[in-house]
């Protein structure tokens, strides 16, 4: 479902991340909009920031194809495309580049959260969804496992 601009509801918006070694499924519309989006937020910054950010921007609709695809793959992560009707995209990384990611995404947040107006009750619920991710992140980094990450909406 989208909103009147083409946009994903972001009231429906989930974001998925597993590997062999366990999953968890984001329901907030707060953490996809400032941490999976933030690099939309027009930030000025240095290059390893950016590139941080630019790894969770590339990930993929489960369900649509993007025809505007930026790069397929980076230091520690690839697009991976659906293998058939039953399968969707996802981008797999490395445990380290997609942890690293999620660090600068959080550390650059909250350097700017007032800028953007970001609520407490958005802050505490980001803070959640992080430890969550984390876990199935250092679960997979601990198994020797990539993790895949995608959304739908």
């Amino acid at each position: 479902m989208s909103s009147r601009r083409g946009e994903p509801d972001l009231d429906l918006i989930h974001v998925s991340v597993a590997s062999p070694a366990g999953a968890y499924t984001v329901g907030n519309a707060a953490f996809f909009r400032y941490i999976v989006r933030l690099a939309e937020l027009g930030l000025a910054l240095p290059n390893a920031d950016q590139e941080a950010l630019d790894v969770l921007a590339a990930i993929p609709h489960a369900f649509e194809g993007d025809d505007d695809a930026g790069p397929l793959s980076g230091s520690g992560w690839r697009l991976v495309p659906p293998r058939g009707h039953l399968d969707w995209a996802t981008l797999e990384a490395t445990p380290q580049r997609l942890r690293s990611a999620f660090e600068r995404a959080h550390r650059i947040l909250w350097a700017n959260a007032a800028r953007f107006s970001v609520s407490p009750r958005d802050i505490a619920s980001i803070e959640e969804e992080l430890d969550a991710v984390y876990g199935v992140i250092f679960r997979a980094e601990a198994g020797g496992h990539a993790v895949n990450i995608s959304y739908t909406a």
